[in-house]
Order: structure tokens, then C-alpha cells, then sequence
């Protein structure tokens, strides 16, 4: 990896810099020297040399984002939720990992749900007008080539790749755009109502600081949360994308098994994100790829353990698309290709109930009926097993299954993989379901290896079946159906793809 030097400009353009008295700009301050660049400064000549030759690279006849009218009817829609008020959605800041090197960006939800973009430093901001809203998408302009960022800052043009210009951005967004460096000072004189999208952007709440309000700006929040319930055509089309890569990143995985062994979790984890990253943007969140008596543990993402012969790998894992919408699947997979009896009975056991927890995925139902009808099915295996003494209907009552069952049995899934998850509870734990809603479904057992209070042969031995489920008019769809559930079926689909 190279170094950026981050030098200041020549001489004599930071000296005529500091001869203003008044703060300069952002554009016109002097790009800061790294303490141990290996060049002291730019000359002049350099300087003149690096301004001039190059060619008129703006793009043209650039056609809008394949969402552009969605994101148009989620902004109306944000507009009429909150007339006469200014609103401010930031896209956030790059994240230091270490030093100077940044963790890759992802634009906050809020924003990339309303426009579209996913660039850092990025605010979406609506004015109120007399008949609703003027909406405008403040952005960092193309790197600035009279003042040398554009080589000379770790963050320019040739060290980090180009941005789009305002014109650009406003082509393909369709929003007008503007710079985001003059922003700030824009919203400290701005008058009457403001709410803000807090927790990605420091510097845009500072300059609302006397403006703004906890309780309002967190009522902005909930509607944005709340208004993702229901996904449009794309959404679910976007979703359908990563349930799909996800269905060919489980595949991959299943013919790699001997390698995993060889190796460790890590392989299966390199492996699915390799696909993730062919197919899409990214994993939708840390892959889960537990074997063994890891399966045990709900978020196992340290993928440093053994894979073996005889034991079950529990993977769970999503592909992102370059929209954001990720998918959320979990197969529970013998390591070697069948299940043991005991495997089998606690696996056969949680499909039945991700089967009852499926079929009571219906509109106008409950978004509680899927989860009661899964727990009363792992409940009465649990009480027929002998490891929890009935009635089945006491045992729910004092939840004495979540020892085992640990977990609710689903969530809504979007742009995050726990999507939704500032809405009121009224509208999404304790809601109805609708048409166009998307959640997961994903009973589990778990039988932890130091476990003394159920039998030596159930010790370290963690099923989770998990699929996306689509409300549709009349009943349900299974996104991933791509995947075999059954247990029979899993082996077969597993003994096919190591032959091929």
C-alpha cells in the first residue's frame, strides 16, 4: 500500500492563504503535510506543472439510478409527513481503522433509502416550500485541481478514485445538488423547524445544535424506519439479488467442505465472501460460520475453529447487493454429508418448526403468530424429549424453552439485516402484517457443550434453520427456496454439488 503525502500546496499559495483574514473555506485551506512524508514541499513549478494537461473527463448523458422513482416517492412521502419543516439526513463520515487507513464506507440507511447515493459526507436536506419540499443533495465536488488536493490529499482524485461531479450527481440522482462544504454555515442561519438524522454526521449537528430536539429528531428517525415496513417493487426485486448470490455462496461452501476441514471456519468464511463480493457489495453482516459446538454461541463471527468429520456447520450468512439490501439464510450442514440420528432428531425437530412458523406468515395475521407457532412446536419436542417437564402450555408461559430456543424467531430484513429496527412496537413487533413486508423466519436449538441438565449425546449440538419470507396478497413466499430445508433433501443437495 502506497503513502499519500499529504503535502500543502506551493509556498506561495499558502502564504496568500494565511494573508486572509477570515477563515478560508474548506476548499481554499491548505492540505495538511504528513509528519513523515518523504517530500518537504512542492515547488512552484510543480505546482503550475500539475494544474494544467489534463483532459475534460465529465461524464455525459448519464441516465438516472435504476431506483430514482422510488427514492422521488419516499422523499413526497417524507414531505408530507413533516410539512414546514426543514429536514437533514447525512450520509456520515469515513471511519479511521487504524491510523490513517479508514474502514470501507457505508452511507447511513436513512440517506442511501431517499437518494440513492452511498458517498461519504453526503446530506440529503428538504426545505420546506409553500407546497411541500425542495429537496437538494449536498456532496463533496470533484477533487479540487488549482489547489492540488487531487494528488496531494490521502483523500483526492488519484489516491482514492474520482467522484462524481454536482452536475453529475444531480443527473443521476435527480436531486439538485450542491457543495457539501458550505453546508454548515447554510444550516446555522437557517431558521424555523429543523430535524435531523443524529449519530453519522458531527459536524452537520453541530451546526444545528440550538436548532434541533431529541424527541423530534428521533420521531424523523422512526418514520424513516417505519416507512421500510413495506417494501416497493425494487426493494423486493433488490432482495430477491442477494437471496440469490446467497443461495450460490451456500453452494460454493458445500463443495469446499474437505478444504474448510483441512483448514478451518475461515475457509468457509473466505469462501461465501468471495461471492459476496463478485455478486454484490458486500456481506450484509459478518458471516456466522459455526462448526461444531460454535454452533451453540448465536453470533459466532471469530471463525478461527476446527471443521470435522461427524459434526454439523451452521452457516449463516447474507449477500449485500450494491443497493444495500442484504439477504439473512442459515442452513445447519453435516460437515461430512449426512446427519447422525441424534443430529437428525434436533434438526428434524426445527424444521417442523419453520414449517409452522412459514405457514403462519400470512397478511392481516399477527407478525407475533409466526414465532408463537415455531416455539410451541420446539416446546412440545422439548417436553416429549424428556428435558423440560410439562404441560407444554406452562412451559411457555414461563418460557422455560429459551434455554434452548434462546432467541425470538425472526425480524424484518431490508437494507439491514435487522431492518426496521427503530419503528414503534405497536408497528412491528406487536403490527399486522402486509403485503410487501419481508422478515425472516429462523427457529433454532441449542445445546450447549456444558449443558448438564440434558443428555451427553444432545452436548454441542446447534440447529438454526433460516429463511426470507416475502408477504404477498395471498399467503407467503419463500425467497430462498433455492436452499433444500428438509433433511433428506439437504443431503442429497449436498451429495450432488461435491460430485459436480
Amino acid at each position: 500500500m502506497t503513502v499519500a503525502d499529504e503535502l500543502t500546496p506551493a509556498a506561495s499559495d499558502v502564504a496568500a492563504t494565511a494573508a486572509v483574514p477570515e477563515e478560508p473555506d474548506e476548499s481554499e485551506k491548505p492540505i495538511k503535510q504528513r509528519k513523515n512524508g518523504l517530500y518537504p514541499g512542492v515547488s512552484d513549478e510543480l505546482a503550475q506543472n500539475m494544474q494544467t494537461g489534463w483532459a475534460d473527463t465529465e461524464l455525459h448523458d448519464l441516465q438516472p439510478i435504476a431506483q430514482a422513482t422510488e427514492t422521488a416517492a419516499r422523499r413526497a412521502a417524507l414531505s408530507a409527513r413533516f410539512p414546514g419543516e426543514r429536514l437533514v439526513v447525512p450520509a456520515g463520515k469515513l471511519k479511521t481503522r487504524s491510523n490513517d487507513t479508514e474502514y470501507p464506507f457505508r452511507a447511513s440507511v436513512e440517506y442511501a433509502y431517499l437518494t440513492g447515493n452511498q458517498t461519504e459526507d453526503g446530506v440529503l436536506v428538504l426545505e420546506p416550500t409553500a407546497d411541500g419540499h425542495k429537496a437538494t443533495i449536498y456532496l463533496l465536488p470533484r477533487s479540487d485541481r488549482e489547489n492540488g488536493e487531487f494528488w496531494l490529499s490521502g483523500q483526492g482524485e488519484l489516491w482514492v478514485g474520482r467522484r462524481h461531479s454536482l452536475t453529475e450527481a444531480q443527473e443521476l440522482y435527480g436531486i439538485p445538488a450542491s457543495d457539501v462544504r458550505e453546508l454548515a454555515d447554510r444550516l446555522r442561519e437557517a431558521t424555523g423547524p429543523v430535524r435531523v438524522v443524529r449519530g453519522h454526521d458531527a459536524g452537520i449537528e453541530a451546526a444545528l445544535t440550538d436548532k434541533v430536539t431529541a424527541e423530534r429528531d428521533e420521531e424523523l428517525r422512526v418514520f424513516l424506519s417505519e416507512a421500510r415496513l413495506v417494501k416497493d417493487e425494487f426493494e423486493i426485486g433488490e432482495l430477491q439479488k442477494a437471496v440469490d448470490s446467497t443461495v450460490r455462496g451456500f453452494e460454493d461452501v458445500v463443495r469446499v467442505l474437505d478444504k474448510a476441514e483441512a483448514t478451518s471456519e475461515r475457509y468457509i468464511e473466505g469462501t461465501f465472501f468471495l461471492r459476496a463480493r463478485v455478486e454484490g457489495n458486500d456481506v450484509g453482516y459478518g458471516s456466522i460460520c459455526a462448526a461444531g459446538p460454535h454452533a451453540c454461541t448465536l453470533h459466532w463471527v471469530r471463525n478461527d475453529g476446527p471443521v470435522r468429520s461427524g459434526d454439523l456447520l451452521l452457516l449463516d450468512a447474507g449477500v449485500e447487493t450494491h443497493t444495500y439490501y442484504t439477504a439473512d439464510v442459515t442452513r445447519t450442514l453435516p460437515v461430512n454429508g449426512r446427519y447422525s440420528e441424534i443430529q437428525k432428531k434436533i434438526y428434524d425437530a426445527v424444521y417442523e418448526a419453520q414449517e409452522a412458523g412459514i405457514a403462519a406468515v400470512r397478511p392481516g395475521g399477527k407478525y407475533r403468530d409466526f414465532h408463537d407457532a415455531a416455539q410451541r412446536v420446539l416446546t412440545e419436542r422439548l417436553v416429549e424429549w424428556g428435558l423440560v417437564e410439562g404441560p407444554v402450555e406452562r412451559v411457555l408461559e414461563l418460557g422455560l424453552q429459551r434455554r434452548w430456543t434462546l432467541h425470538g424467531t425472526g425480524h424484518m430484513l431490508g437494507m439491514d439485516v435487522h431492518d426496521c429496527a427503530a419503528a414503534r412496537v405497536e408497528s412491528y413487533v406487536d403490527g399486522t402484517l402486509e403485503p410487501g413486508m419481508v422478515l425472516t423466519v429462523e427457529p433454532g436449538l441449542y445445546f450447549q457443550a456444558d449443558d448438564l441438565t440434558v443428555p451427553e449425546e444432545y452436548r454441542g449440538i446447534g440447529v438454526r434453520i433460516e429463511d426470507d419470507i416475502l408477504v404477498t396478497e395471498d399467503g407467503n413466499r419463500n425467497l430462498s427456496a433455492g436452499l433444500p430445508r428438509r433433511s433428506d433433501e439437504v443431503e442429497a443437495w449436498m451429495a450432488a454439488l461435491k460430485k459436480s
